[in-house]
């Protein structure tokens, strides 16, 4: 999911979307402590695509702040 598609999600598409991420993420570190998990890439997909959502959250707290 791109910066773009992600400002388009409401707050609580992000919040949902973070939560799947997050499921998806235990799920893929479980498989591959298990040996599994046979796209080990899909794991740092994943952490990247949740640095990115909660970036854009982030940026949307910050914006309610006048300084």
């Amino acid at each position: 999911m791109k910066i773009a598609e992600i400002r388009k999600l409401s707050a609580d598409g992000v919040s949902a979307r973070l939560q799947e991420l997050y499921q998806e993420s235990f799920n893929l570190r479980f498989r591959n402590a298990t040996a599994q998990l046979d796209n080990t890439a899909r794991i740092r997909q994943v952490r990247r695509e949740i640095a990115r959502i909660r970036t854009v959250a982030g940026s949307r707290s910050d914006q309610g702040l006048g300084a």
